[in-house]
């Protein structure tokens, strides 16, 4: 008899890891191979059985031998997780202070977290008619304008870990510098991978589509929550098995396991989805970074409008710049953006006179219209006149949202749902009233006053189905739309042709936002929504692409920048007002949350967490509540952390999480590094 001691990292919120007995007779087998590490096992753990993964092999163990338990089976029909992917498991770990478990068995597929193999089983059979050597032959690509060439030839020509932004223009051709930097690189090794992140799963189906006119022979994985689990098991061991030679996928992709990664592209860098807001809240963005550095390989960030942490990083020589400032195809110009006063000239039902002119041009000439509000539903609140009551959440800090064809009052934020009253609960009054207005009322609106035009909306309740998103953005592709409605699901990455005219309502309320990223935030939303128009060149008698901006703010120095297309400006502006502030990326946080029936009790917990410790280098801020203090009858507070050294900070977090254990109180608690959202 053989026996050998696996630790096994488990998806539990403690411990790191935990010992089992792996026992094997050599008279058993033909030939005696022993567990690896990286290998899945199904252990005992409690009163069940659950799937973890090997991360040592050691001879001996401190737990007694009377409750030490063996190992019930190892997966060996699946190819062990290599140590690169282990590393990457372990920074994320570390660096996010999270148990390694609780980060290594999310990021797998459920279907390998099961007792039984069945799935795996009938997964690794089909993928095993697939070639790991597959043509690479390369379609006809578009020829490439000179920055579009250099931007190409840096990335292709780099043999070492490399950080590039790709800072272009909206429709400068990022993609195109992505697809062709991916051939060259993938024509140079018959097993090289590469990694190609999307923020938003509606970006998928476009992109894919891309990707396979352009790689017909090549196997292509997508990975992304939306996906069936089996789907999603057969995609992710195709990208394990190294027989997915392209990886596209949203955040969790980038915890894949690919054994040859060559090359990794994160479009949209800028954008708030590439971190995880629940469980791990890692960014899929600077995991990016590490994992480039690790694999001594480039990394693309791609944005027209970066984020201040990869400017600053571009502009300190960290990041090495690649520009792109025109158009790609010719003839192709930025819109023309321009502010309406809504002082001087007043909106009827939310549009101006010039807005609903600017659209009927378009209607006249065949050509679309976007409006951009980032407000679904109906109206944000209904609201009695006679004796002010309104829509309150009784669960939330918020207001229930009026959904007009649903019948319903509903919160964004638990779900509540009631029916619309028939009249005032509080004073009978039966005249309510919808006050402001979301994506549905503005497409009723647009149906009355055009009522020849194709009125289109595309928003999280009108693609809640599963392809709904992508069939909506075809049906605006194939022009069987004339004016669309959205919120910032429209906002990036589509190539609408026809598309001449944006409008951006109601953007005024994110210039007084407590939170100091969201003039950062808005300005990313009315350069990318922008971008959506003149994307092709102008056709004789047609219109000059143009944006409307619809505020009360007309001189405000975020618009003069929209109008000028200087991103540039606005950015130094803001890293100036960012490092007079000390706020990042000039200083690095951590915030601890704190969940309680009562909201003094979470203040309590935070004011006893900030003074159990005390360590140089760091300030701890005094404990408020969070701007949505009440979510699903649960009171929120925060306290947050910061230094102007990360391994000072990392190294205080990590003792103050052990402390915070210790006080072991019913307070339901949470620390995020680098949160995004204060």
């Amino acid at each position: 008899m053989n026996a050998i001691f696996l630790r096994v990292a488990l998806d539990t919120p403690l411990d790191t890891f935990f010992d089992y007995r792996w026992v094997s007779s050599s008279e058993e087998t033909n030939a005696y191979e022993p567990p690896r590490v990286g290998q899945l096992v199904l252990v005992p753990f409690g009163r069940q059985e659950i799937v973890g993964i090997i991360v040592d092999i050691v001879e001996t163990t401190t737990v007694p031998a009377d409750k030490l338990r063996d190992v019930i089976a190892v997966r060996d029909a699946l190819p062990a997780l290599n140590a690169e992917w282990l590393a990457l498991i372990k920074f994320a770990a570390d660096y996010y202070q999270r148990p390694l478990g609780e980060v290594a068995l999310p990021a797998l597929p459920k279907n390998l977290k099961v007792a039984k193999t069945v799935s795996l089983d009938r997964a690794l059979k089909k993928l095993g008619k697939l070639s790991l050597s597959q043509d690479a032959t390369v379609q006809a690509a578009p020829a490439l304008n000179a920055e579009q060439q250099a931007a190409v030839n840096a990335i292709t020509q780099t043999r070492k870990f490399t950080p590039y932004l790709l800072f272009g223009v909206t429709g400068s051709g990022k993609t195109e510098v992505y697809l062709q930097s991916a051939a060259k690189i993938l024509a140079e090794s018959a097993t090289g991978q590469i990694l190609i992140l999307v923020p938003e799963i509606n970006l998928t189906p476009q992109f894919e589509a891309r990707i396979r006119d352009r790689f017909p022979g090549l196997h292509l994985s997508t990975l992304h929550s939306g996906m069936a689990e089996g789907e999603r098991l057969l995609h992710w061991l195709a990208a394990h098995q190294g027989q997915a030679r392209i990886v596209l996928g949203t955040r969790l992709a980038m915890l894949a396991s690919m054994p040859d990664l060559r090359l990794i592209i994160v479009d949209e860098e800028h954008d708030p989805s590439y971190k995880q807001q629940e469980g791990l809240r890692y960014s899929a963005r600077d995991l990016a970074i590490w994992r480039a550095h690790q694999l001594r390989i480039p990394v693309v960030l791609g944005s027209a409008t970066p984020s201040l942490e990869s400017w600053h990083g571009a502009q300190s020589r960290r990041y090495r710049l690649l520009e792109l400032h025109e158009r790609a195809v010719k003839d192709a110009v930025l819109p023309v953006v321009k502010i309406v006063n809504l002082e001087r000239e007043k909106p009827s039902e939310g549009l101006t006179p010039r807005l609903i002119s600017a659209i009927r041009r378009r209607l006249e000439k065949g050509e679309q219209s976007l409006l951009f509000l980032n407000r679904r539903g109906y109206a944000p609140v209904l609201a009695c006149d006679a004796c002010g009551w309104i829509s309150n959440c009784t669960r939330c800090t918020a207001n229930l949202v009026l959904h007009k064809g649903d019948h319903r009052l509903r919160c964004h934020h638990c779900g509540l749902e009631q029916r619309i009253p028939r009249s005032c609960p509080t004073c009978g009054n039966i005249d309510l009233q919808p006050l402001g207005r979301g994506t549905q009322r503005l497409e009723e609106t647009l149906a009355n006053i055009f009522p020849e035009a194709r009125v289109f909306r595309i928003d999280a309740d009108s693609t809640r189905l599963k392809g709904s998103a992508a069939a909506a953005f075809e049906r605006v592709h194939d022009g069987e739309v004339d004016i669309l409605i959205g919120t910032q699901m429209v906002a990036k990455g589509h190539d609408f042709k026809r598309l001449t005219l944006v409008a951006a309502l109601n953007p005024d309320a994110a210039l007084f936002s407590q939170d100091y990223r969201a003039s950062e935030r808005l300005f990313a939303q009315l350069m990318q929504v922008s971008g959506r128009a003149g994307r092709t060149a102008q056709k004789e008698g047609g219109s000059i692409s143009e944006v409307l901006v619809q505020t009360r703010y007309p001189d405000h120095p975020l618009y003069h920048a929209l109008m000028a297309h200087n991103y540039q400006s606005f950015a130094t502006d803001l890293l100036q007002e960012r490092q007079q502030a000390q706020l990042p990326p000039f200083m690095y946080q951590a915030l601890l949350r704190a969940e309680a029936r009562e909201l003094v009790t979470a203040i309590e917990f935070l004011q006893q967490a900030a003074s159990c410790t005390l360590h140089t280098g760091i300030t701890i801020n005094d404990p408020i509540p969070m701007t949505m203090t009440r979510v699903a009858n649960v009171d929120r507070a925060q306290l947050l952390v910061e230094s102007v050294s990360r391994p000072a900070l990392q190294a205080f977090v990590k003792e103050w999480i052990a402390t915070l254990r210790a006080m072991k109180s019913r307070v339901k608690w949470s620390v995020e590094i680098d949160p995004v959202d204060i």
